[in-house]
């Protein structure tokens, strides 16, 4: 059974940091590129950062870049992705998703993943 859960989402005011984490079980998924999307209420889902199957190649949205680290965990069964969100500002609130293509390099087409996880909350207040 595939699973990908993400957790790490809350509340936080501007200035502050989070670390989002994604748990992916039941494929290879060392073998996946692996990504962070999130959608505001009201907009379209876009992509935040993404990281190679391998992790040595990422890449960030233009908004988060020198804000965020992406980073994965290959080690275990259980694959890791991690998202570190600092000076997190009001804009940023959204749903965060992680989501696994199979592929070696990063993807930033959402269209292009083959597995999403149910997201977790991410809300920065002023």
């Amino acid at each position: 059974q595939v699973q990908l859960v993400e957790s790490g989402g809350g509340f936080v005011q501007a200035g502050g940091s989070l670390r989002l984490s994604c748990a992916a079980s039941g494929r290879t998924f060392s073998a996946y590129a692996m990504g962070w999307f999130r959608q505001a209420p009201g907009l379209e889902r876009e992509f935040v950062a993404g990281i190679s199957w391998t992790g040595a190649e990422t890449s960030y949205a233009d908004s988060m870049k020198g804000r965020s680290t992406i980073s994965k965990d290959n080690a275990k069964n259980t694959v890791y992705v991690y998202l570190q969100m600092n000076n997190l500002k009001p804009e940023d609130t959204a749903v965060y998703s992680c989501a696994a293509a199979f592929r070696r390099s990063v993807v930033t087409d959402p269209d292009l993943y083959d597995y999403w996880g149910q997201g977790t909350q991410v809300t920065v207040s002023s």
